[in-house]
């Protein structure tokens, strides 16, 4: 019967009454315990769960004809089940499965926010930044699954330790517009030594554009009048990062 369940994740019975033939699905909570994903998680551990499975505790129920393992199934075939491309989907994308409404989705994304955060929860400790690859690796999760463009800024001490990661813009596709202003406020409210700025560029060019440069030199001109100085501005994509200070562009 498991290995049934297994290959056929809902039942169909037929009911003949009055000429008519009904169809009824058979609800997960009449599944063999074995196969009902919250049960399998208890008795089995949650690796043993599949990515489906996953999202389907997430999801909790199903809708109409569709188990919430099948709307799990629909949601991953959205990516082709790469879940690196499905955590970039956004609230739109889930709500177009049928059967995915507003809870449901934001639930998703709930989770998938925790996950993210997780990742930046290892920063307690605080680094010290002395190389761009130390940078790269403070700024990479806050970059994650980004469609648009953002930039951020790293705050540091005298002795070049993190004060602060603090994102100062978002913008689109193709840029955003940054106010140093703002960035040297933070500076000062924190008290900070140095900064190194960030950026990323979705369409996957590490090579810097004029305004790239040019809102850098205006980023360093301006710390430099107030005594706390640009190290560093890196361009970050899914495929690596490029240093202004590392190609001697400061």
């Amino acid at each position: 019967m498991k290995g049934f369940f297994e290959q056929n994740y809902f039942l169909i019975f037929m009911v003949k009454e009055s000429g008519i033939m009904y169809q009824k699905q058979l609800a997960i909570k009449n599944w063999a315990e074995d196969d009902r994903p919250r049960e399998k998680m208890m008795l089995k551990g949650k690796h043993t769960l599949s990515d489906a499975e996953l999202i389907a505790i997430l999801i909790g129920t199903g809708s109409g004809s569709k188990s919430a393992v099948d709307l799990a199934r629909e949601l991953l075939a959205l990516t082709d089940g790469d879940l690196y491309e499905f955590g970039k989907l956004r609230h739109s994308h889930l709500c177009n499965v049928k059967g995915i409404g507003d809870s449901k989705a934001m639930s998703i994304l709930a989770a998938l926010e925790l996950g993210r955060r997780k990742k930046e929860s290892v920063k307690k400790k605080r680094n010290k930044i002395d190389s761009s690859l130390k940078a790269y690796q403070e700024f990479k999760s806050y970059f994650s699954d980004l469609t648009h463009e953002e930039f951020f800024v790293l705050y540091l001490n005298r002795g070049n330790h993190v004060l602060q990661v603090k994102q100062v813009s978002i913008g689109g596709t193709s840029g955003t517009y940054v106010d140093p202003k703002i960035i040297f406020k933070y500076g000062m409210d924190l008290t900070a030594s140095g900064i190194i700025l960030a950026h990323n560029h979705p369409s996957g060019q590490l090579k810097p554009s004029q305004e790239d440069k040019m809102i850098t030199k205006k980023i360093k001109q301006f710390g430099e009048l107030i005594e706390m100085p640009v190290l560093d501005h890196l361009i970050i994509t899914d495929n690596g990062y490029f240093s202004f200070s590392d190609q001697e562009l400061l």
